[in-house]
């Protein structure tokens, strides 16, 4: 078994799709990452995958599989970035992390303000889950991330931009005729809900439910918005989810806005009061211009 094992089936999990994972995130054909993800399952020796018409989801082995492969990746990369900060004692570095896709929205804007001003910067760069990140912030392993607003941190942070919550659902669902969707709408019908890592995304969908009169009971709960967009494909369901995830989405499921004024989640760049870098202090003297750029048309 090799890295690019886990690479891909991690790439697979994360889009539900093979054709999304071999297309725009591994820059592959979709037959070559057929065949590696059929080599790694006769490797571990039981199916990780489950294929279908609408997508692919995880077996229960995938499940356990795919948060050892994200552990053993993480190790790797956290041994690379040390051999290199050892070889390279002398070269500054910055250490940025976001919540896993936004990276596809606010990575290149960031490092074109990084790369103008410091051209000899070394940074390294990851996504996760937001309350990691936040750990990792206190740590000093993270410089700076984009992630949500943590409250059981001591962090500070700045609001980037209010993201509006949309409404996940089959691309065949009889909802996905309707030009906008009532939360009334989603009564009855099998709702994805979001887990405990996501606790603050998980408040703001709750309050607006009550505030809407809407009684839902989850029949899941997911973290990865990967594995939400599975499940909506694989289970008929429908959920409310931060609409970056439109960048992330498979044939498989759409996207509808909520009637009338839909509530917001705050993206926010935070970082540890105490790190005095200069590298950090001149990012965030940037700011304003970093909200500009993706704003921007």
């Amino acid at each position: 078994m090799e890295l690019r094992h886990l690479r891909y089936f991690i790439a697979v999990a994360e889009t539900g799709s093979l054709t999304v994972a071999a297309e725009r995130r591994l820059h592959t054909s979709q037959p070559s990452l057929s065949r590696q993800i059929r080599d790694l399952e006769e490797q571990v020796g039981t199916d990780l995958l489950i294929r279908s018409a609408r997508g692919i989801t995880l077996t229960d082995a995938g499940k356990v599989f795919f948060d050892h492969a994200r552990m053993v990746l993480s190790q790797v990369e956290t041994a690379i970035e040390a051999a290199r900060k050892a070889a390279q004692p002398n070269k500054q570095q910055f250490s940025i992390g976001f919540l896993t896709g936004q990276e596809m929205t606010w990575l290149p804007h960031a490092m074109h303000i990084l790369r103008a001003e410091l051209p000899n910067i070394d940074v390294t760069v990851s996504s996760d889950y937001s309350p990691d990140l936040a750990e990792s912030l206190v740590r000093g392993k993270l410089d700076l991330a984009f992630l949500r607003a943590e409250p059981n941190y001591d962090l500070a942070y700045h609001v980037v931009t209010h993201e509006p919550l949309i409404v996940l659902i089959p691309s065949d669902h009889r909802l996905a005729s309707l030009e906008s969707i009532h939360p009334r709408d989603l009564v009855g019908e099998p709702f994805v809900g979001i887990g405990k890592k996501a606790t603050v995304l998980q408040a703001v969908i709750n309050d607006y439910l009550a505030r809407s009169g809407v009684e839902v009971t989850p029949e899941q709960l997911v973290d990865n918005p990967a594995m939400v967009m599975s499940l909506v494909a694989s289970t008929r369901g429908v959920t409310l989810i931060p609409a970056y995830v439109k960048n992330l989405m498979p044939w498989s499921v759409v996207s509808r806005p909520l009637a009338g004024k839909a509530p917001t989640i705050d993206l926010v760049v935070g970082y540890n009061k105490t790190n005095n870098s200069p590298m950090l202090k001149l990012f965030l003297s940037h700011l304003d211009d970093l909200i500009a750029r993706v704003s921007r048309p």
